[in-house]
């Protein structure tokens, strides 16, 4: 997740890549996606990946897939809108500064969303659940 400067605010690695690695590609991909005109589909590939990103107000969701796999890139597009209106339901309408200020319950969420780089839940009230029990717990103490 990164915002129209190009600062990633969100990011989250399935395969290993090195900090340098990491830093180079971000940087690329973010280029890339930021250079597109709303005219332009949102896929790309680059390098060994599909790319699939969505523009939701000030943030760029951006996915890189193996591209090898056969999956449907319209599926990722889904998962992109579902943990949008996910985090917007958990946050109330989120925003860049939620993201960054509750990095934690975002990479929690996406933790509930994605197991071992493949999606693994999509109903919200599924995903949520374990989080407002940790919010209500904290309150509690």
């Amino acid at each position: 997740m990164v915002n129209k400067q190009g600062q990633t605010r969100l990011a989250q690695y399935y395969e290993f890549l090195t900090v340098k690695q990491r830093v180079s590609l971000e940087g690329e991909l973010i280029r890339r996606c930021l250079s597109r005109n709303d005219n332009h589909c949102s896929f790309l590939e680059y390098r060994n990946y599909k790319v699939i990103y969505r523009r939701y107000a000030s943030l760029y969701f951006i996915m890189g897939v193996d591209n090898e796999a056969e999956d449907n890139e319209m599926a990722y597009l889904e998962f992109i809108h579902s943990l949008v209106e996910t985090l917007d339901m958990y946050f109330e309408n989120v925003c860049e500064l939620d993201i960054m200020f509750n990095i934690e319950k975002a990479h929690f969420i996406l933790d509930e969303m994605i197991a071992n780089g493949n999606i693994a839940e999509m109903n919200r009230t599924n995903i949520l659940q374990p989080l407002i029990l940790m919010d209500k717990f904290a309150d509690n103490k």
